[in-house]
């Protein structure tokens, strides 16, 4: 597979380089984005591990990192990446996904899951895009829903929480076959959002 910058009037997912240091550092500096992560960013040494890490998984081709930004501003406010990368079986996953706090409930992440979304489908033509998350996260779950995925269970046990203690994990869908459902439901959002 292969992966290029998507973007749209609003948003701009670029391939993360290790000169987005300091944007990342800029907009990972709030401890709420962290609290249902799997990783903590609260120093340059942070930045650097989870620069270098998702440098490491791309030149695996296991993952595929994106930095998120504001066209408006041309700001970094944020970090998404393709994971559980499949050639063969037509699959991945969209994941380690945050933003900056100021972006919470806006648009820019109905946009950022269009764009990838309609990547995976109409130009990888995967068979299956999956997002998954912690059971606690129920923002993430309500956003999850919000764009149209199916949610398909729960994965009880499936983690160690970087404190120790025990994730479930909530698995959520889309299908080639539900695609061109979400992909009407993703735009009706954006024009609520006054966009499209």
């Amino acid at each position: 597979m292969e992966f290029i910058a998507l973007e749209n009037d609003v948003v701009k997912l670029k391939p993360l380089e290790l000169n987005d240091l300091p944007g990342i550092i800029e907009a990972g500096r709030y401890p709420e984005i962290w609290s249902h992560m799997s990783t903590t960013i609260k120093k340059k040494e942070d930045v650097n591990n989870f620069v270098e890490n998702a440098l490491i998984t791309r030149s695996g081709k296991t993952e595929f990192p994106f930095v998120i930004v504001d066209k408006k501003s041309g700001d970094i406010i944020g970090s998404t990446r393709f994971m559980d990368i499949d050639d063969k079986h037509q699959r991945l996953e969209i994941g380690n996904t945050w933003l900056t706090p100021a972006y919470w409930r806006t648009a820019i992440n109905t946009n950022c899951k269009y764009l990838l979304l309609q990547y995976c489908f109409e130009q990888l033509h995967l068979k299956r895009v999956q997002i998954k998350t912690d059971h606690e996260n129920i923002r993430s779950q309500k956003a999850i829903e919000r764009i149209g995925a199916t949610k398909e269970g729960i994965l009880r046990n499936h983690m160690i929480r970087k404190d120790g203690t025990t994730r479930h994990t909530v698995m959520y869908s889309i299908t080639i076959e539900e695609w061109s459902k979400v992909k009407k439901h993703l735009e009706e959002l954006l024009v609520q959002f006054g966009y499209n």
